[in-house]
């Protein structure tokens, strides 16, 4: 048993000494929030809604000529004056 739990130490810490060197060398393992959907590494534009001035992400901004909107309820009730 002592055995067994010894090595899954090792293992842990073959894991955690690999997954720093890649981020030392910036190539990361692609499981940051920061990256795009695609895994570019790319941050993706935030659009502010004509209605509340909520920022969303680009491809979830719903548009309407050159207004962009948080939600389809919000684009139905268009710009708040």
């Amino acid at each position: 048993m002592r055995n067994l739990l010894i090595f899954l130490l090792v293992l842990v810490g073959i894991w955690w000494v690999r997954r720093a060197l890649a981020r030392l060398q910036g190539r990361g393992d692609g499981s940051t929030r920061a990256e795009g959907e695609a895994g570019r590494g790319e941050p993706e534009r935030m659009i502010g809604c004509a209605r509340c001035g909520l920022h969303v992400p680009e491809s979830e901004a719903v548009r309407e000529g050159d207004a962009f909107y948080c939600s389809e309820e919000h684009r139905r009730l268009g710009v708040e004056r």
